[in-house]
């Protein structure tokens, strides 16, 4: 297969997996609605920094040792779950909802840094993430092709640009709703337990599949 046509092929299935709603997805939402959008981008810059480590690993061959010790891989799964159902329950639990009218004792938002290394861990803790190295990313790294680690950057950055597309427009476009939030507190609160709740049914969902492989 001509390189052009195989990275092309490359960029329709990492979007196509992109914009299937996930915990990369939710994590940006949930952080735009809080936060705004330098939380929202924050965020997106951080899923993207992770997947330098997904890159590597796939490099590196450590896809293979889940692939080798299944229970590696959920142990994974359970954790990113865990980890998402818990700013479920954390947006479940706000007084406040989307709401954020300055007031001298209103907390304030995270700063984008946190947000970042949040974003990151969130990114390394994603199944669906471990699911792509395993199944489907080595099967575009060709053995004629150049240097394996050259090819790689290239699929990661393919990978960088798609995300960094969608979750760029979920935040800033998810950001943009704040000013309704702001006039509209009872609004923002329902909105914010809706998220909520579905944090925390895709974390219990995930978290399940996770427990019934194991």
């Amino acid at each position: 297969m001509h390189q052009s046509i195989n990275l092309w092929l490359y960029f329709l299935i990492v979007f196509g997996v992109i914009v299937l709603p996930g915990l990369d997805m939710a994590f940006v939402l949930a952080s735009s609605l809080v936060g705004g959008r330098r939380s929202g981008l924050a965020a997106v810059a951080g899923i993207i920094a992770g997947g330098v480590c997904h890159v590597t690993m796939g490099v590196l061959g450590l896809a293979v040792v889940l692939k080798l010790w299944p229970s590696l891989f959920n142990l994974v799964l359970l954790a990113g779950a865990a980890y998402i159902a818990w700013i479920g329950w954390s947006l479940l639990r706000s007084k406040d909802g989307f709401h954020f009218a300055a007031t001298p004792g209103q907390a304030r938002a995270k700063a984008p840094a946190t947000t970042f290394y949040q974003g990151m861990l969130t990114s390394l803790l994603n199944p669906k993430a471990y699911v792509f190295m395993l199944a489907i990313f080595p099967q575009f790294l060709k053995i004629d092709a150049g240097p394996i680690w050259g090819q790689a950057l290239v699929l990661w950055i393919i990978t960088a640009l798609t995300q960094a597309g969608v979750y760029g427009f979920i935040a800033i476009l998810s950001s943009r709703t704040r000013a309704w939030f702001d006039e509209n507190p009872r609004g923002g609160l329902i909105t914010a337990r809706m998220v909520g709740g579905l944090l925390i049914a895709a974390g219990m969902f995930t978290g399940i599949e996770g427990w019934q492989a194991m």
